[in-house]
């Protein structure tokens, strides 16, 4: 039986996860701080969802999408309430984007290489599962891109059997799962965020992903 979905956030991260939770016959409920930005996506694409704030998405789900502003992670989650993510599986989309501008289409973070900000989230709420997931590649081509390859979604996290469960997800998703080991290994994937936006930023060119390549 698929588990229920508790996505906190609500932008087009939330939105595109939600509709391909939707779309594999999960019950899924976002929570956002403003019900109404959700009106047309209720109707559309997330049509049979429910919403709620953060306590409530938190609560529904068995479970738990991350999908806020780096900078609001942490916060996010003292909202969502700690009874509500305790033993539960996060799968932690953020990134810890500052809020300066581009160098030369290179983003800033406010976090450094030896320290992630999964690690920190980790830190903090000591009794989450969290993992990795979806935080290196665009909105719109988080559920079963269209690419002649299939890419590859580079995940990690400390506990074993949260990670066999984002992996299956993750692969009806339509991705090849890397699994890199512990959360000191965000220190790496929360940073391919940068190289995949620099494209981006450089020539307005987003449709691309990663693949690891493996000579087996």
């Amino acid at each position: 039986m698929n588990k229920k979905i508790g996505i906190i956030g609500s932008g087009s991260v939330a939105q595109a996860l939600g509709t391909g939770f939707l779309k594999y016959g999960h019950e899924v409920m976002l929570g956002t701080r403003n019900v109404s930005k959700l009106d047309e996506w209720t109707t559309g694409p997330g049509k049979g969802s429910k919403v709620g704030g953060f306590t409530e998405a938190a609560a529904f789900g068995e479970i738990i999408v991350l999908a806020v502003k780096g900078s609001a992670a942490a916060e996010s989650l003292k909202m969502a309430g700690e009874a509500n993510i305790n033993g539960k599986i996060i799968m932690d989309a953020t990134n810890p984007i500052a809020d300066t501008p581009p160098e030369n289409g290179v983003l800033r973070f406010f976090t450094s290489l030896d320290n992630s900000l999964m690690e920190q989230l980790q830190k903090e709420f000591v009794q989450a599962r969290f993992v990795k997931a979806f935080n290196c590649i665009g909105s719109h081509f988080m559920v079963n891109p269209p690419f002649k390859t299939q890419p590859t979604m580079f995940i990690c996290g400390n506990d074993q059997n949260a990670k066999k469960e984002v992996d299956i997800i993750i692969s009806k998703f339509g991705f090849d799962v890397a699994d890199m080991g512990g959360a000191e290994a965000a220190r790496a994937i929360e940073p391919l965020c940068i190289l995949w936006c620099i494209p981006g930023l450089l020539k307005n060119e987003w449709s691309h992903a990663f693949k690891l390549l493996k000579n087996t």
